[in-house]
């Protein structure tokens, strides 16, 4: 938790533009107390965090780093049977690619929507062949990449696509693409919950899964260790 919730909490005053001595005498802390739970030194009871999620206008959960909403809306769900987490999986995503969709169109470039369906056409393919290949009946000369080979050639497509999504998000040319004036505006998980209510939730929470995931410790990592 200490990492997330300092983070977000430094931010929070920074956003707010008081001063830590100020948040602190709000808050109910010492400036040097509160100093210490934003650089992650101490952590802090559930009293302080309730405190400072009302002082903040935010979620406990957002404070804490569970979600990306600052309502607390986008908190990866918990337990539930096989069917439920399936059937809300699929929703998440189908809404989740929506608005990324909807995003880039609201740009005005008329090349990232294109290059942004190119890549997750590419991605769909190979979870197909993945599913294709487990099949012992399965055909392999119904496809023109062979099994040995699809995987590199579907890797090297979507390398490229990722460079040309980069270069057409920032409107710059290159590498096939023209320069594009764009519209700009902000995309913070705050304002993608202002702008889009109904879709937003899916995204974030899948962007907070996917946080976790990647940022997750490796399971019994190895330590170094030092002559004496």
């Amino acid at each position: 938790m200490a990492s997330d919730f300092s983070r977000t909490l430094a931010l929070l005053r920074r956003e707010k533009k008081i001063s830590q001595r100020t948040a602190a005498g709000d808050l109910g802390v010492s400036q040097a107390l509160l100093s210490h739970y934003e650089n992650g030194l101490r952590e802090p009871g559930l009293p302080f965090v309730v405190r400072a999620a009302d002082y903040y206008g935010v979620s406990c959960d957002y404070l804490l780093g569970r979600s990306m909403a600052r309502d607390g809306s986008a908190v990866p769900a918990g337990r539930m049977d096989v069917q439920e987490s399936a059937e809300m999986e699929k929703s998440q995503v189908v809404q989740a690619v929506s608005l990324l969709l909807d995003l880039a169109q609201q740009t005005g470039s008329t090349q990232l929507p294109h290059e942004i369906e190119e890549y997750l056409s590419i991605v769909l393919y190979k979870i197909y062949r993945y599913l294709y290949m487990a099949d012992p009946a399965g055909v392999e000369a119904v496809f023109r990449a062979s099994r040995e080979q699809f995987e590199y050639l579907c890797d090297a497509r979507m390398k490229e696509h990722e460079l040309r999504i980069r270069i057409a998000a920032a409107g710059e040319g290159g590498f096939g693409l023209m320069r594009e004036d764009l519209h700009r505006f902000p995309m913070s998980p705050n304002e993608l919950s202002r702008r889009y209510p109904e879709l937003s939730g899916a995204l974030l929470t899948i962007l907070q899964q996917v946080s976790d995931a990647i940022n997750m410790p490796q399971k019994n990592p190895q330590r170094n260790h030092t002559k004496n």
